[in-house]
């Protein structure tokens, strides 16, 4: 599994690249190995106000239907509309194109609660003894 370390992650098993006052999330790399293939993805509406774990997408897998949890809060402001037809791009590409949403950040001190790349790797390395 890889973790690149210009990103945060969260418990949740997503990730936040941060872009001045933008981050883009996505699923961490082991979130999308659990979920198995994806087939099928549903996101928010742009200029929507999202809460700190509001759910900011919808992924359907082979095993099952999973929420994308926000792990700050913020405006959406962008989707990535290419999952719409390429869902596949989510277990291809997790921290490239696979990306799920951009957030405009509205709260940049509930970064801090985010893992560093090394952290999130020790919490995945508990989670899965």
């Amino acid at each position: 599994m890889s973790y690149p370390k210009d990103l945060l992650f969260s418990k949740e098993h997503e990730w936040v690249r941060l872009e001045k006052t933008v981050a883009t999330i996505g699923i961490t790399d082991f979130a999308q190995n659990e979920l198995g293939d994806v087939v099928f993805v549903e996101t928010r509406a742009c200029d929507e106000k999202i809460d700190l774990g509001e759910p900011i997408a919808s992924l359907e897998s082979v095993k099952a239907v999973s929420d994308v949890y926000s792990p700050i809060s913020g405006i959406l402001k962008e989707s990535n509309e290419t999952l719409l037809d390429a869902p596949e791009k989510i277990n291809d590409s997790p921290y490239e194109d696979g990306w799920i949403a951009r957030l405009e950040i509205s709260d940049a001190e509930q970064l801090s609660k985010l893992m560093s790349a090394e952290e999130y790797a020790s919490f995945v390395a508990k989670e899965s003894d």
